[in-house]
């Protein structure tokens, strides 16, 4: 018996468009890894001349050794990681030239980022820094508690980078920055370093709440050539 022909429609619906929204991040990509790795090295969890094995980066992030490796080759870019022959990934040292270098630079550039912030933004932002620095601040370093000084001072740089509107200046200063974390950490402890430096961005963040454009980026580079100071004076414990 011949069998009849469906006469059931085919379906005209129109196939599902391909999905075209930005896709995240995988999970340890190069990036992240990148990120991980920047962070430890800056806060010395990973301490200078340290060795980096692929094989023990790639156990513990889960990811193959190529992986690895693009991630270091990263951080050898930033010159925060440097390859040996023989020995393999190690964390750079700084000596004592370089870090005069950066501090130079540093000086240059945060000044110049001041500068552009107190120009750009409007100076009730920075009262409201000036406040914090004015108190809470002040109770921090009374009591020695310095992480969350710190903390809070990385706060008041990225808000001041991010005010200043230059995506090149913020890039130069995220280069050098990473570089110079442990030393900040390290100077912060010297008797009355801490203290100082905070009525030093007081009075920054004084000039900044009143427009003074000029008088903000001379005290920030005033600040920078004390610390420089500091870590020629005290280069035999702190480097």
């Amino acid at each position: 018996m011949a069998t009849r022909a469906s006469t059931k429609p085919r379906s005209t619906a129109p196939s599902a468009a391909p999905d075209r929204r930005p896709r995240k991040a995988p999970a340890n990509s190069v990036a992240q890894i990148v990120e991980v790795l920047r962070g430890r090295i800056a806060s010395q969890d990973i301490a200078p001349g340290a060795k980096l094995r692929e094989t023990d980066l790639a156990e513990e992030f889960g990811v193959p050794r190529t992986r690895v490796r693009d991630a270091l080759n990263a951080l050898e870019q930033r010159r925060l990681v440097e390859r040996i022959p023989n020995r393999g990934a190690m964390v750079s040292r700084l000596d004592l030239l370089q870090v005069f270098y950066i501090y130079d630079l540093r000086e240059v550039l945060e000044g110049l980022a001041a500068r552009l912030a107190t120009e750009k933004a409007p100076g009730a932002r920075w009262q409201k820094e000036l406040e914090h620095f004015r108190g809470p601040m002040k109770e921090l370093v009374a009591r020695n508690d310095l992480d969350p000084y710190i903390e809070r001072y990385e706060a008041l740089r990225r808000n001041i980078i991010e005010a200043a509107g230059n995506p090149i200046l913020a890039e130069m200063l995220d280069t050098i920055w990473e570089k110079t974390q442990v030393l900040i950490r390290r100077i912060l402890i010297l008797p009355g370093r801490a203290e100082f430096g905070r009525q030093q961005h007081v009075a920054m963040l004084e000039a900044m709440s009143r427009g003074d454009h000029e008088g903000a980026e001379r005290l920030r580079r005033e600040g920078l050539r004390s610390a420089k100071a500091q870590v020629e004076k005290y280069q035999k414990y702190i480097l």
